[in-house]
């Protein structure tokens, strides 16, 4: 079974991480995981039965073992029925779109394990932060070269003797023009932008 870091394993068994901590120091979950530190990651099955926690080992959905003990069954009250034409009706019981959705449901849990590993090992970032955070200090320095801006323009009317306004709306505007041939050329860029092979390789 796949490993999982501290924050999955205290989500899985709905506790919190503090209390994953704990035990581990104080020994209860000894054998139970591999690494140390951030690189710890635990086994869910060895945590849940050193902890004397039970798992649902099929992961099922809905009502987990009662819903597939109904589902066996309604499969196996008979044969398959034929109907008009010698086409042959699916017994009511039958599972396949079950068993679909329930391997579905294990490849998505298992993505947002791996993304959540990842996350506590730095290795990913939420988009959203990173993206907040880079437009306010994008926003900095524009307010930043505004002002330089403005000094430049006060320094060439003095030295030139012509109208403080006029040279700063002139510097404004072409500032500003600038900008928006910029935003422009990289958004062109960001379009046609592909992953690399490690981004690919990581992509969770």
């Amino acid at each position: 079974m796949s490993t999982m870091s501290a924050s999955a394993l205290a989500t899985e068994l709905k506790l919190s991480r503090g209390r994953i901590s704990q035990y581990v120091s104080e020994g209860k979950l000894d054998g139970c995981y591999s690494g140390e530190g951030r690189q710890r990651r635990f086994d869910l099955q060895k945590v849940a039965k050193a902890l004397g926690k039970r798992l649902d080992p099929g992961q099922m959905m809905g009502n987990g073992a009662q819903t597939a003990t109904v589902l066996a069954a309604q499969s196996s009250e008979g044969a398959p029925k034929k109907r008009g034409g010698g086409a042959t009706k699916l017994p009511d019981g039958d599972d396949d779109a079950y068993h679909m959705a329930r391997t579905q449901k294990a490849q998505e849990e298992a993505r947002a394990l791996r993304r959540r590993n990842a996350m506590d090992e730095g290795t990913f970032v939420l988009a959203s932060e990173t993206t907040l955070v880079m437009q306010q200090l994008l926003s900095k320095e524009v307010a930043q070269f505004e002002n330089v801006m403005r000094q430049a323009a006060r320094k060439i009317a003095d030295e030139l003797g012509v109208d403080f306004k006029e040279v700063r709306a002139l510097l404004v505007a072409t500032w500003r023009e600038h900008r928006s041939k910029r935003a422009q050329l990289l958004t062109e860029q960001s379009e046609v932008i592909e992953m690399t092979e490690a981004e690919r390789e990581a992509n969770i």
